[in-house]
């Protein structure tokens, strides 16, 4: 026996294994590290899907395949382009030419594609392409179902429709579906060539076009000609040339990521050093524990005695808020404008209705402030309930018709 053993330390060929197994626990639980980042990288940089909103060949929810099928059944030749080029070519005085919000294109590259058309068709739009076009702007507020309410014969048959957004109309253009304030449907005649806008982003996709009148009016749009040229824009037919602008990783010196990652290695050699000198962790009891309900009761008497409704209703708007953003798959910290459109969306109820509740004016004495709380309680079990009701696929609908 030797000296070693005879002392009751353990010998060195007993502890080696010990240590093996550290490092190779260790290796293991960076390797899993790595995969995960891994992983999340390529997840996060994954590219959106093939098809867009309003897409003639998008069969999601957010496509319009079905409003080209309906325009095909009615007899209308729908001819697809994702080149502006060889859109601009198969436009002539016959055909309707519709896209989506041309983003991707400069003004001028806008101006060239629709000269050969007589009639334009925009499905959705934004504030740039209004102010390009001159024919209005933005108008606050939705409406319910309305009628045309205009003198444009197309629209005499469509029956009622639930715009989401509204435009003013400019001098000499005739607003549709809603009145001098604001107008779902913009109709220019102006300048011989008939330019109509509408937000169609919700009317016109698969998921609401069986909904009200939302597929007659797209006929009325669409069909008025033999021919459809539909443009999709996209990134990769744009002409706006981006100038790439200094970033982080351009101003710093070359041998700064080398010095970082090297620092890293070190910082995790050290950890797995000097973290097998430590013992297992020794639970300890606090000295005091404090309840979370005694909290919350502590910090509500507190805002009682001040009679403090507005910073109460303030708080139970923070709480609802964060609730209703996780029950509706958004991040924790989205705002209320995004919380009240996403509510919208599940609930199917107009926009605008919900920003008041969530964003607006705090109440000033206890009774507004009960109101408000069980208007925002009616609101997370509506809400609540939306999400355990089972969805209906568009492909199931049709086929029950």
């Amino acid at each position: 026996m030797t000296a070693t053993e005879q002392s009751g330390v353990p010998a060195t060929a007993e502890r080696r294994p010990r240590r093996t197994k550290s490092i190779v626990g260790w290796l293991i639980l960076v390797v899993l590290v790595v995969l995960v980042v891994f992983v999340a990288i390529r997840v996060s940089a994954a590219p959106p899907g093939e098809h867009g909103a309003l897409d003639p060949e998008g069969r999601d929810d957010s496509g319009a395949l079905a409003l080209a099928e309906i325009l095909r059944d009615q007899g209308v030749e729908v001819d697809i382009h994702r080149s502006r080029a060889e859109a601009r070519a198969a436009v002539d005085g016959g055909t309707t030419l519709v896209m989506a919000n041309p983003y991707t294109l400069t003004d001028g590259a806008l101006e060239t594609l629709m000269e050969p058309a007589d009639r334009v068709v925009f499905l959705s739009t934004s504030s740039h392409l209004m102010s390009a076009l001159r024919i209005g702007e933005n108008a606050p507020g939705t409406r319910a179902a309305v009628t045309a309410g205009c003198d444009v014969p197309e629209f005499a048959e469509v029956g009622t429709i639930r715009a989401d957004r509204l435009f003013a109309p400019a001098a000499e253009v005739e607003g549709c579906f809603g009145d001098a304030d604001g107008a779902a449907v913009l109709i220019d005649d102006r300048g011989g060539d008939r330019v109509a806008v509408v937000e169609g982003t919700r009317l016109f996709s698969n998921a609401y076009l069986a909904e009200n009148g939302n597929a007659a009016l797209a006929l009325a749009l669409l069909g008025q000609t033999e021919r459809v040229v539909w443009y999709v824009p996209s990134f990769s037919d744009s002409d706006i040339e981006g100038k790439s602008v200094d970033t982080l990783g351009s101003l710093t010196p070359p041998w700064v990521t080398p010095a970082i990652l090297l620092l890293l290695l070190a910082g995790v050699a050290a950890s797995i050093w000097r973290g097998q000198r430590f013992g297992p962790l020794v639970a300890e009891t606090l000295p005091v524990t404090v309840r979370a309900s005694e909290t919350m009761h502590g910090r509500a008497r507190l805002t009682a005695r001040a009679a403090d409704a507005a910073h109460a209703a303030e708080a139970l708007r923070d709480g609802a808020q964060r609730r209703l953003a996780r029950r509706l798959g958004l991040a924790v910290h989205a705002g209320a404008d995004e919380v009240a459109d996403a509510a919208s969306d599940r609930l199917r109820i107009p926009r605008g209705t919900l920003q008041t509740l969530l964003a607006g004016p705090l109440p000033t004495d206890d009774a507004a402030l009960v109101d408000l709380a069980r208007r925002l309680d009616e609101l997370e079990a509506a809400v609540e309930t939306s999400t355990r009701r089972p969805t209906i696929h568009p492909t199931e609908a049709e086929g029950t018709t």
